[in-house]
């Protein structure tokens, strides 16, 4: 039996700030935004993923309670929370910071490819990664 992961919870304080941040500056699709009105009054159901092929979405879960407010931009206890790969290393740092993107290093190279941590909207780090060819 073949097992992928689906979806993966991201939460937010806001839907419609992270749903903003991750098109207009990552430049996500939007692939749901339904509204759970009137059985879970004020939530939705979220998803976005990068452009291109199927693969693993966010979903988009906003904060209820102070235990889940206190983890958004901490997800990871402060490590490397996602690691988004490009097949363009180069076009995508550029234009994720042009459209205001924080990256807390500059770009290096590793085995495994080049890379450079990002911030996102609530200071969770990801990676971008332009994967090396395989060895």
């Amino acid at each position: 039996m073949q097992k992928t992961i689906a979806n993966i919870t991201f939460v937010v304080r806001d839907y419609d700030e992270a749903i903003e941040f991750f098109t207009e500056k990552l430049d996500f699709d939007l692939v749901e935004n339904t509204s759970l009105e009137p059985d879970q009054p004020g939530k939705r159901w979220v998803v976005v993923k990068p452009k291109g092929p199927p693969g693993c979405s966010l979903l988009l879960a906003k904060a209820i309670g102070e235990a889940q407010l206190s983890a958004v931009g901490n997800q990871s206890g402060g490590r490397v929370f996602l690691f988004l790969h490009t097949d363009d290393f180069r076009r995508d740092f550029k234009a994720m910071k042009t459209k205001g993107i924080r990256f807390l290093e500059d770009p290096r190279k590793e085995v495994y490819g080049t890379v450079a941590v990002f911030e996102d909207l609530y200071r969770n780090k990801w990676d971008l990664i332009e994967p090396s060819l395989a060895p």
